[in-house]
């Protein structure tokens, strides 16, 4: 399994203020260096309400550079053409083409929004959602196509939980060493066998490695998914401990603060361990566990 190094820029400070009828002001953090695993080849849970976090408009802001290489062949999924400005098969306009991913969701009193990358995997999902269940939260999960192809009922486990199911590629490439229709092709199988399997496609979508480029916004946008990076990584990917994951999630604890954690790429016990740690302290500590709506 690989274990590369995420590309994202350094930790930096943005706010934004959105206009909407009423003054809303947004923090948007810039995320520092961050891992992610690969992916590997590949079973229980029930819910309450969720907490939904309004997401504000995003100023385009620097591009970054186009891709090359050879991508899979695309799916046959596509979305119906626009009508009136927005595409018939999702019933609301498409999102803005986003130059950069969100890195943070916006402040709501005290919440933080928990991710968990590259599963389902029936050997770790599980425990992440029992976790979750017994405290009454809901988190996002980035799937895997290939994943989710051969674990379909897991997935519909995550959706009858309430969580939000984001995508993250068919099959964990760096999409910036893809072509424009490699990309394409990853991101509309991932998002057809997700619509398959629990009826609904993805809103969001994170680049595998936080690779990003021009074409991987163009296409989440025109397939209706607005990009969502991270705040804190937990590193969880590289097996530093249980304690060292919990660590560095309370340390980076904050309003509007996005969580990087794998519910599968290799051996994700302590990610779960942690999560049994850690979630109770943050709860403990004033801080709502939400979802973003849109």
């Amino acid at each position: 399994m690989k274990k590369d190094q995420m590309i994202l820029g350094r930790r930096g400070v943005l706010r934004l203020a959105a206009c909407l009828g009423v003054a809303v002001t947004a923090r948007l953090l810039t995320a520092g260096e961050a891992g992610t695993p690969g992916r590997p080849a590949g079973p229980p849970p029930a819910a309450g309400p969720d907490v939904p976090v309004p997401v504000p408009d995003l100023p385009p802001q620097g591009a970054a550079g186009p891709p090359a290489g050879v991508g899979l062949r695309p799916s046959a999924y596509r979305l119906q053409p626009m009508t009136e400005g927005a595409p018939s098969g999702l019933g609301r306009p498409l999102p803005p083409v986003r130059h950069k991913p969100f890195l943070e969701l916006p402040e709501l009193g005290h919440t933080m929004v928990l991710t968990f990358d590259d599963g389902p995997d029936p050997a770790y999902t599980p425990g992440i959602l029992r976790t979750l269940r017994d405290h009454d939260v809901r988190a996002m999960f980035f799937v895997c196509g290939e994943m989710v192809d051969v674990h379909r009922d897991l997935l519909r486990e995550i959706a009858d939980d309430g969580h939000v199911i984001g995508n993250h590629s068919w099959s964990h490439p760096q999409m910036t060493k893809l072509t424009r229709s490699g990309i394409r092709g990853e991101l509309e199988r991932t998002s057809e066998v997700v619509e398959e399997t629990v009826g609904a496609a993805p809103l969001w979508y994170r680049a595998p490695y936080g690779a990003w480029n021009r074409h991987s916004f163009e296409l989440g946008a025109e397939m209706g998914m607005e990009p969502l990076a991270w705040t804190v990584d937990s590193l969880d990917w590289t097996t530093p401990g249980t304690r060292t994951i919990v660590r560095r999630v309370l340390d980076g604890a904050g309003p509007g603060v996005v969580i990087l954690s794998h519910d599968a790429g290799g051996d994700r016990s302590q990610s779960v361990t942690a999560l049994r740690r850690y979630l109770p302290r943050l709860l403990d500590e004033g801080y709502r566990i939400a979802v973003p709506h849109r």
